[in-house]
């Protein structure tokens, strides 16, 4: 049925180069998207649950739940525990001279990960 409402002429099988690359560029969007939303609700999750369940009791309870495939599930649990861990390192770091005062400066030249995003977004919902 479908063969004969559109048919091959109109959409080729084969793409340009220059539109292959525009569609994998597209597919990373939709997919990095996919993966920062699950883990914003993940981390959401484990703040809503935490005085019931650990963090990566949560977490894991969050991927089984939403049924989460695999390789996504590892994806986001690695990613969730990042951004909560940054908060425990920052805590217990600080700069004790200058040396680490200046590897403070260096990293603050950086490039800011996307992966912060998630943390950024968390945040500004609390205080909402």
């Amino acid at each position: 049925m479908f063969g004969r409402l559109f048919p091959e002429s109109i959409f080729p099988r084969k793409l340009s180069p220059a539109a292959e690359r525009r569609l994998r560029l597209a597919q990373a969007r939709a997919e990095e998207s996919v993966v920062r939303a699950h883990v914003e609700n993940a981390l959401m999750f484990v703040d809503t649950l935490a005085e019931e369940l650990s963090f990566d009791r949560a977490i894991d309870t969050y991927i089984r739940v939403m049924g989460i495939p695999e390789p996504l599930a590892s994806t986001v649990a690695t990613r969730a525990l990042v951004t909560l861990g940054q908060d425990l390192v920052a805590a217990r770091r600080g700069p004790r001279d200058a040396d680490q005062l200046t590897a403070a400066a260096d990293d603050d030249l950086r490039p800011r990960l996307r992966l912060n995003d998630a943390e950024s977004r968390q945040r500004s919902a609390k205080r909402a």
